[in-house]
């Protein structure tokens, strides 16, 4: 089922909003000191692209930099980011077969604000720790 749904949303919705992900991570690999933020950008838009079967954990360990860097990154591009998936998400739950994207959408909108310090894993590995 997951894999089903997976083509439904790189159709109608992961294509684009890997798209922005991707834009996103290289306008921030241009200058060194964002580097980081690239490089979470362009993990964040392999989620974007295959989000079925896979969720987002946050890393207690973090720290300081990772808030100050979330911080930056919601200010310059998480924003921007999150709209695009609020809207998005509101144009597929419009329909019936359309609210299970429509709902990833809206789970994807804390990790496209806030995405330091936020790994990407498979659900089995979720349950497996519980």
């Amino acid at each position: 089922m997951k894999t089903l749904l997976n083509v439904i949303w790189l159709v109608l919705s992961g294509f684009w909003m890997a798209l922005g992900y991707v834009v996103a991570g290289i306008v921030c690999c241009i200058l060194i000191i964002t580097i980081p933020f690239g490089i979470a950008s362009f993990r964040i838009a392999g989620y974007a692209l295959w989000p079925f079967g896979r969720t987002v954990i946050r890393d207690p360990r973090a720290g300081v930099m990772s808030t100050i860097g979330n911080v930056i990154w919601l200010i310059v591009s998480g924003i921007w980011l999150a709209i695009g998936h609020v809207i998005s998400g509101v144009a597929l739950c419009i329909t019936i077969i359309g609210i299970p994207l429509g709902i990833a959408n809206f789970k994807m909108i804390p990790v496209s604000l806030l995405p330091l310090g936020a790994r990407i894993v498979p659900t089995s590995e979720v349950r497996l720790r519980r």
